[in-house]
């Protein structure tokens, strides 16, 4: 579980370090011992965006949509690998239901846009008097598409209206079910960059646990894991540390806190390798666990196993959630989302956002199927004592599920 969208395109840094967050490190020398583990790692080719591409064209026409309009974000990359920021001047592509795609930008942003697109376009630019949803328009025009244009769910609201404008009685529909239906099923190459991230992770939490000292702050720990999350050959996305009470509130506190004998340490942590994003979290204790400590963590591992076990292929995502609640209730958590207990979903989507659709939540139907990517972290939090959160992603196979990340055998072992 992540604390904020932390999203960095076109060089912008990611999040500023927030209750007990740290954000990507700054460059500093590699800590010894430590080398790249990256060196395989094999970037999306443009043939697979190409794929990408014609499947969401096939899930157009099944929709009965003429056009796709996508924003910078994770889905703009996804489909031309084009890495760009936001702003007030719209910089687009419009996937057409059939041939070549459309890349929309600043007449002075074309080389820049160039750079990182990965599939052939045509890139249509505008100039700073100039409505770049009318150019948008005219060339939908131009192909004879002048049918329901979809649009992907995070674009927004003033290029929907700009649409709208420029093509009056335009019937403009959600495309979520177009990207979601691209976006949710992970290639081969997609789960191989997640392995990756998820190693490199792993490695860096290896690294930093035995240097945690008495005294250290959430900063003092984010440090040393970003810098050898980066001498892993990983690019560090966030390091969210809580110390003792902080640990109770899923995405931490603003309170002074420091590493004290007998308190928890939760580590939620994670990396991207060309994108593609690991998330996992780690709970122990600085020092002897109680024995409330060693009961609870056992608890929350056995709901993580839980949650693993009810990952079936055809099962909704809501059951997954569901099997764990019923758990936590036997226990005397909850019931619901009420604390003590498990306040948040199960898990969540993961592939280059690190929260993306579907969830592992009370409600969603989605039905789990080979290629689907999840977190899995049902935590346990005891407001005014400490939580426990043990978090590992998995994706689903032809056989089930499989870790990215094996789930630690015990609170002694934190890191296997």
């Amino acid at each position: 579980m992540t604390f904020v969208d932390r999203r960095a395109f076109f060089g912008l840094a990611g999040a500023a370090a927030v209750a007990g967050a740290v954000g990507p490190a700054v460059a500093a020398p590699p800590p010894s011992g430590i080398k790249s583990i990256t060196g395989s790692a094999e970037p999306i080719s443009a043939a697979e965006r190409q794929a990408r591409i014609a499947r969401a064209q096939r899930l157009m026409r099944e929709s009965g949509l003429s056009a796709l309009l996508i924003e910078p974000g994770a889905s703009l990359v996804y489909f031309t690998g084009v890495q760009w920021g936001r702003s007030e001047r719209l910089t687009a592509a419009v996937l057409p239901v059939e041939g070549e795609i459309a890349v929309v930008t600043p007449f002075f942003e074309e080389p820049s846009v160039r750079e990182s697109l990965g599939v052939p376009a045509e890139v249509l630019t505008w100039n700073e008097h100039e409505d770049p949803l009318k150019l948008v328009a005219g060339w939908l025009g131009k192909r004879k598409l002048a049918g329901p244009v979809g649009v992907e769910e995070t674009v927004r609201y003033f290029a929907i209206d700009g649409l709208q404008k420029a093509m009056p009685g335009v019937d403009v529909r959600s495309g979520a079910p177009v990207v979601r239906g691209c976006r949710m099923i992970k290639s081969p190459a997609e789960i191989a960059l997640m392995q990756l991230a998820s190693d490199v992770t792993i490695a860096a939490y290896r690294h930093t646990h035995p240097r945690i000292e008495r005294g250290m702050t959430p900063s003092d720990i984010g440090a040393i894991m970003n810098e050898a999350t980066t001498a892993l050959g990983g690019n560090p996305e966030f390091a969210l540390i809580l110390l003792g009470e902080a640990s109770a509130y899923p995405h931490g506190s603003g309170q002074p806190q420091e590493v004290r004998d007998g308190e928890v340490v939760l580590m939620d942590c994670g990396c991207n390798i060309h994108g593609y994003q690991s998330d996992i979290s780690r709970t122990f204790v600085f020092g002897e666990p109680t024995s409330r400590q060693r009961e609870v963590w056992n608890q929350m591992h056995k709901g993580q196993q839980i949650a693993f076990e009810a990952a079936k292929l055809g099962a909704t995502c809501g059951s997954v959630d569901d099997a764990v609640r019923a758990y936590y209730e036997s226990l005397g958590y909850g019931p619901d989302y009420k604390l003590p207990g498990l306040s948040h979903r199960t898990g969540h989507g993961i592939g280059l956002d690190g929260h993306e659709p579907v969830n592992l939540v009370r409600g969603e139907t989605t039905k789990l199927a080979p290629g689907m990517c999840f977190s899995n972290e049902p935590g346990i939090y005891i407001p005014g004592q400490f939580g426990v959160r043990l978090e590992d992603c998995f994706y689903m196979t032809e056989a089930g599920p499989k870790y990215f990340s094996e789930p630690p055998p015990s609170l002694d072992k934190p890191f296997g």
